[in-house]
């Protein structure tokens, strides 16, 4: 099967189409039954910062636009770790990894067994739950291994259900069934997109792995047409191909796929234009191309990141920013175009923003070297556990679950963490006064716990939670200079607008959780927010107008 393409650059028309969606106009285009829509686009990395920056600078983008005629939040925060299943999560299902037991893309599951376990009788708890292109049968393709036709370019096509895709010896295995755990099974709690199925509504949603049908949520799969290109295959099919996120002309180009897909779907068709299926009550997509830009050191010769400042982008990052809004013009183009703007809600923010944007305050800490120090320092005393770190995840803040989940051993680690490693010495050539470990504030044990809302005993909640120093970025290497998945507000502080459907101009600058655009989007379908289980149990409420 093939995408139609559209050409990259059809914004010519986007300021009036902007207005047309603003003011509510257009003829409804009934394809779900309820005769509404909402789109959902998340630009991955991004900061509120960055769009009151675009904006200032391109009034005439579809982004200004869409602020200026819509509800523009610029105090949104997603939950932490701010990573991106936390935070998409968040959106889709109006609750905090507290509820929807989901702390990061790789964590760790005490009553799990590991992945590949077949004598589930007397095995060991304790498992790795991979929710990224480990789990594709072979991360090298775009199709995650499927052996599918081909699609624009020679590149592998994904069709049909990505579940298919995962590789089950590299899911963890639930005890009470012996059998492997699917990602949506994983997912405690249910999502927009399994509210709108039961109700009758078509469902559609495009990402980076297959892993993202977690977005199902238990019980099998709610999302009608789910496209999951692989970000972290090779471009050109191989295992020694350059992947998608490390060239940004490459990443814009995998982008341009899934907007690709959005634009099918506009037109009733499914992501792959073949079959005539209607328009979506939900559906949207994640935007990479952001993300790349700000963490490449380089790409294309270019300089990614920020300038001086940490505010003004660097030529790669322009380039991505001015991609994105042209290709969100594309898409609102074509709901004009179909006359569904009257009947459309956007709605644009980000599972994540992403630090340091300062470059001098970039201070790169091999993260392996102070979980081995920490193994290290407690084997030695505790000869039959050797290894106390189970699982870490460690971008740039320092999330850890531990072996031992005894006060001494989480007082231990963070002792450790905040002893700098044992040496009492900052690192050799910071341009600042910084702890070797990089951590501002740590929670550990049954303050960790406390931290995220939850009981000490729960099998999820990591034992350790650091937050780290501004600035601080864990990585053995120099291939990048910015990452997400901690606490600090460039991590957190993210862009939010709602446009369309006749949404009046209003700007709110109260703090919001990204949590609440979930009972926002079920609302705006006519439907009860209520439904979704995260929101019953957290309360959350849908955004403020005003």
């Amino acid at each position: 099967m093939r995408f139609r393409h559209i050409g990259k650059l059809a914004v010519a028309t986007s300021a009036t189409v902007v207005v047309g969606l603003t003011a509510g106009c257009g003829n409804g285009g009934d394809d779900t039954g309820s005769g509404r829509h909402v789109l959902l686009v998340s630009i991955d990395g991004m900061h509120e910062a960055d769009l009151a920056a675009y904006i200032a600078a391109h009034s005439d983008s579809t982004l200004a636009k869409l602020a200026s005629g819509g509800l523009r939040y610029t105090n949104a925060m997603t939950p932490t770790p701010s990573d991106s299943f936390p935070g998409l999560l968040a959106q889709v299902t109006g609750g905090t990894p507290k509820t929807t037991g989901v702390y990061y893309d790789a964590s760790w599951d005490r009553t799990l067994l590991p992945a590949g376990t077949t004598n589930c009788a007397g095995a060991k708890a304790g498992a790795d739950v991979e929710l990224t292109e480990v789990l594709d049968r072979d991360p090298h393709k775009i199709d995650g291994g499927a052996g599918l036709s081909d699609l624009p370019d020679g590149i592998g096509a994904l069709t049909g259900d990505p579940t298919s895709v995962l590789a089950p010896a590299k899911l963890p295995v639930d005890p009470k069934t012996c059998k492997p755990i699917t990602p949506g099974d994983y997912l405690r709690v249910n999502t927009i997109f399994g509210v709108a199925h039961k109700a009758g509504l078509r469902t559609a949603w495009s990402d980076k792995h297959p892993a993202y049908t977690i977005l199902n949520g238990p019980g099998g799969n709610t999302i009608d047409d789910l496209f999951t290109p692989e970000i972290d295959s090779a471009a050109d099919g191989t295992a020694d191909g350059t992947t998608w996120t490390k060239d940004n002309d490459l990443t814009q180009r995998y982008d341009t796929y899934k907007v690709d897909a959005i634009v099918n779907e506009i037109d009733s068709k499914d992501h792959s234009g073949a079959k005539d299926v209607g328009v979506p009550a939900i559906f949207g997509m994640n935007f990479q191309s952001v993300s790349t830009a700000q963490k490449l050191p380089k790409s294309g010769g270019k300089a990614g990141g920020y300038a001086a400042d940490g505010l003004t982008p660097g030529p790669v990052l322009s380039s991505a920013l001015a991609f994105v809004d042209s290709q969100i013009g594309r898409i609102v183009a074509e709901l004009d175009a179909k006359g569904l703007t009257g009947s459309t809600t956007i709605i644009v923010s980000a599972k994540h923003g992403q630090g340091p944007m300062k470059p001098d305050t970039l201070t790169r800490i091999d993260a392996d070297k102070i979980i081995d120090d920490i193994d290290k320092e407690w084997g030695a005393t505790h000869s039959g556990n050797p290894e106390l770190v189970a699982h870490g995840a460690d971008d740039d803040g320092i999330t850890l679950w531990l072996s031992d989940r005894s006060p001494e051993a989480s007082g231990f680690v963070k002792d450790r963490l905040l002893a700098r490693n044992g040496d009492g010495t900052d690192i050799a050539g910071s341009p600042k006064p910084f702890h070797a470990s990089g951590i501002d504030t740590i929670y550990a044990g049954a303050d960790a716990a406390a931290y995220f809302g939850t009981q000490p005993g729960d099998s999820r909640v990591p034992d350790i939670y650091a937050i780290e120093q501004p600035g601080t970025v864990y990585t053995g290497g120099k291939s990048k200079i910015a990452e997400h998945g901690g606490g600090t507000p460039e991590d957190r502080h993210v862009p939010l607008i709602i446009a369309g459907a006749g949404t009046a101009h209003a700007q709110v600058a109260d703090e919001v959780a990204t949590t609440r655009i979930a009972p926002t989007v079920l609302t705006r379908l006519g439907l009860n927010p209520q439904d979704l289980q995260a929101v019953a149990a957290e309360h959350t409420a849908t955004l403020p107008k005003s």
